[in-house]
């Protein structure tokens, strides 16, 4: 009876393995199909019209329009508030005419006329400030100082950014951890098998000797 117990409460535990296992191998393959599907497609889409080149301040200047955003001062509090739009005029190595330079691709998506967006503050000379500071930025410190820049043809030909929001290290994570998960769900399955087969002839040897 204690033999037959603890055969039993084996089996039990080797099950549990297995499960946990493909749980986690399926928990792997779903999360790199779910993320090569929304974000990691679109991602290297953007990097596929892209490339970096070298970039010159040509002009630093605020318009007259301003832009509304959004900001929280707690859980259920939210307004509006406005900030001028700042536009650095560049010139690229790849090309002549100038082109407008943003932070970022997302803040390129966000406000395409402007090349700064603040975080956005309650007040809106706050907001003005901070424009200013950046302006300020841009014209004394890097001045005419060359600095590295990306384009993207197929997103916007005509502006570039300051710095990708998609960079290999965020790549390598997105394949990464999804193929990690796997791996470790298909090392407990293999171990488990492993481990009844040992047991399996374990015990048969037991019944001969005997």
């Amino acid at each position: 009876m204690a033999r037959t117990r603890a055969l039993s409460e084996y089996t039990e535990a080797e099950d549990k393995s297995m499960r946990l296992g493909f749980l986690l191998i399926a928990a792997g393959l779903l999360s790199l199909l779910g993320l090569g599907c929304c974000w990691l497609r679109p991602a290297l889409q953007e990097r596929g019209g892209g490339g970096s080149a070298n970039c010159t301040v040509l002009a630093v200047r605020q318009l007259g329009e301003r832009f509304a955003c959004t900001f929280s001062c707690g859980a259920a509090c939210r307004g509006t508030a406005r900030y001028p739009c700042l536009q650095v005029l560049v010139r690229t190595s790849r090309s002549a005419a100038p082109a407008l330079l943003h932070e970022d691709e997302r803040q390129l998506r966000t406000n395409p006329k402007c090349s700064y967006i603040p975080p956005c503050a309650r007040d809106d000379q706050e907001n003005s400030e901070n424009v200013t500071y950046k302006q300020k930025y841009w014209k004394e410190k890097v001045g005419s100082q060359p600095f590295t820049c990306y384009f993207n043809q197929h997103l916007r030909p005509d502006d570039v950014m300051l710095k990708r929001t998609h960079d290999e290290t965020v790549l390598l994570h997105c394949f990464l951890w999804p193929l990690v998960t796997f791996l470790v769900g298909v090392l407990i399955v293999l171990l488990t098998i492993c481990a009844k087969s040992l047991a399996v002839r374990a015990e048969a040897i037991k019944k001969k000797k005997h």
